[in-house]
């Protein structure tokens, strides 16, 4: 079900750097009834400053997934390598932005302080703090709004307060678990343009997950799509668009309606039985 991809474009990321190695990871749960399986023997890798998503149907253990990555669940089988290195736990390198940002900021705390908390706990000195958080705010758009407090903000200024929060701790991967879901549909085209423009500036390396097809098609360089549970691999899509990317052309684009078209065939696929046929997709030439 793969395609080929010959001449048609470089893959994207750091040829031969890997920053997350991703190795036959499994995943069961205890339940009366027995053992069930939502994650089997998963295998991919994330090239440094390659920007890749994931999608799979509903209830396809994508959050799963990322918690295990992640470290904050611990593994039934299998090994998450961050820069060269086996993971047990939450890694040093490692940053994370969930769907539920109202949970993950301190309402108590002003935005500032909420930025700086992590690099608080990573024991820099203040003025170092404050040096990254004001830039990272400034790099999302909030520069005004340090002092402000999480609940006077908007639900998407919010948000831009949790990847402000993520981008100053300056990690070696983002991850990212469908941060957009709960916010409008403007703000989110407009949020997405902000991580696709810190992703650019910065280098960072950004696994993505959502479950928004065209979302993900416009976002990432990559996008792998997860079967059914017990989920593995269906099939990676290297998306061929242009490096620069705007809501109107980019989503005009009939490249980037044939990616669509696919990548949605093969969440149909999935919803079906990973062995059902898929039609033939080809990659653009070059």
């Amino acid at each position: 079900m793969s395609f080929s991809t010959a001449g048609a474009y470089a893959e994207p990321g750091v040829a031969g750097l890997i920053a997350l190695d991703v190795v036959g990871i499994k995943k069961s749960y205890h339940t009366a009834s027995g053992p069930v399986e939502v994650v089997q023997n998963l295998t991919f890798s994330v090239r440094k400053g390659e920007f890749v998503c994931i999608v799979g149907p509903s209830g396809s253990g994508k959050t799963t997934l990322l918690r295990c990555i992640a470290g904050l669940t611990e593994l039934s089988g299998g090994e998450v390598i961050l820069d060269g290195r086996a993971i047990s736990g939450p890694p040093a390198g490692m940053a994370i932005v969930f769907q539920d940002y109202g949970r993950s900021l301190f309402p108590w705390l002003t935005v500032r302080e909420n930025v700086e908390l992590p690099l608080k706990e990573k024991g820099l000195p203040r003025s170092e703090r404050r040096k990254r958080a004001d830039a990272a705010l400034e790099a999302v758009g909030l520069p005004d709004s340090a002092h402000a407090h999480p609940w006077q903000l908007s639900g998407g200024m919010q948000q831009r307060v949790a990847i402000a929060r993520a981008v100053a701790y300056e990690p070696s991967v983002l991850l990212m678990d469908e941060p957009f879901a709960a916010v409008d549909a403007q703000t989110r085209a407009e949020i997405q343009d902000l991580v696709r423009s810190l992703w650019e500036r910065l280098g960072v390396t950004v696994l993505f997950v959502t479950h928004d097809i065209d979302e993900a098609v416009y976002l990432a360089q990559r996008v792998v799509v997860l079967s059914n549970k017990p989920t593995v691999v269906l099939e990676e899509v290297f998306v061929d668009l242009p490096t620069q990317r705007d809501q109107l052309s980019t989503r005009t684009d009939p490249r980037f309606a044939d990616l669509r078209a696919h990548v949605y065939s093969l969440i149909q696929l999935a919803k079906r039985g990973k062995g059902a046929a898929v039609p033939e997709f080809r990659a653009a030439s070059s």
